[in-house]
């Protein structure tokens, strides 16, 4: 069961083009018509103007680590979970991403949390 879980939590944070290249791996190689996958993609582009103002995912880029780089390295480490000299490798190379394609409330949390330590960030 757990591994259902982790499953369907992959399917979920699925990002537009890996939904497409699912829907043509189902297709092609299965002969299975996703229909809610080619719904789901074709609803946006429909949109057209409206999808800017209904963005889902969302990139954190560290645009500098300011003045107390060290907090910076040790946040950077604790929220990717990356180790200490890949953090410090991402910091030294701002701007650089932190995170990319996640929710807006996860995005907004980080940046938060990187400016209160010294950071500049972005969101995209």
């Amino acid at each position: 069961m757990a591994d259902l879980k982790d499953f369907a939590e992959q399917l979920v944070n699925l990002t537009v083009k890996e939904v497409n290249e699912l829907a043509d791996i189902l297709k092609e190689e299965y002969g299975i018509e996703p229909a809610a996958a080619a719904v789901a993609v074709a609803g946006p582009a429909a949109g057209g103007g409206d999808a800017a103002e209904e963005k889902t995912e969302f990139d954190v880029i560290l645009k500098a680590a300011g003045g107390s780089k060290l907090a910076v390295v040790k946040l950077v480490k604790e929220l990717t979970g990356l180790g200490l000299k890949e953090a410090k490798g991402i910091v030294d190379s701002a701007p650089a991403p932190i995170k990319e394609g996640i929710s807006k409330d996860e995005a907004e949390g980080l940046k938060k949390s990187l400016e209160e330590a010294g950071a500049e960030v972005e969101l995209k």
